[in-house]
């Protein structure tokens, strides 16, 4: 991806994840907003952003951090601010994945993995991806999650269009650190 790609990218998200305020917008309450309307705000900020290049950020990236449908675009998952994203309780697969850092690894083994400042807790689905979201931070260390465990004990997941699993947050009993 371009540098001019990912700084837009990494904007949009903020906006449509944490702060549509940023740009004067306000999502509906599944975090949806009018194509037309975003691009009109974004340029009233002096970001503006075209069709062609709003095209390229929600179909040509590996994060697949947007959703498109019927001329509106949301964030697919991520937020900070209270959205409904109608996403459907799944059945996730036996081992979840989370990418962090050593020095996270304190607290996780007491609180286990929080949502902090999101709705959810994000793990993925191979620890490569994990790993590549550690290492946003530093040394990537991967944490493997009982998701089956965690399932059968009544522990609700949900997996986002983009393929991440969700969930309110893991207990450190359902989480292994590598040896």
């Amino acid at each position: 991806m371009t540098d001019r790609l990912t700084s837009t990218s990494k904007f949009l998200a903020y906006v449509l994840r944490h702060r549509p305020g940023a740009v004067g917008i306000t999502l509906d309450p599944g975090g949806w907003i009018e194509v037309d309307v975003l691009l009109a705000a974004l340029a009233r900020h002096r970001r503006p952003v075209g069709p062609e290049l709003l095209a390229q950020l929600v179909t040509g990236t590996d994060r697949q951090r947007f959703e498109l449908h019927e001329g509106r675009i949301r964030a697919a998952q991520g937020h900070s601010i209270r959205v409904d994203l109608q996403l459907q309780p799944a059945t996730p697969p036996p081992l979840l994945y989370h990418g962090t850092v050593a020095r996270f690894l304190v607290g996780i083994g007491v609180d286990g993995l929080l949502p902090r400042g999101r709705t959810h807790v994000h793990l993925s689905s191979d620890r490569r991806t994990a790993a590549t979201v550690g290492a946003r931070r530093g040394e990537p260390v991967i944490l493997t999650v009982d998701a089956a465990g965690m399932h059968r004990d009544g522990f609700t997941f949900y997996r986002a269009v983009n393929g991440v699993w969700l969930t309110d947050r893991v207990p450190p009993t359902y989480l292994a650190t590598p040896t």
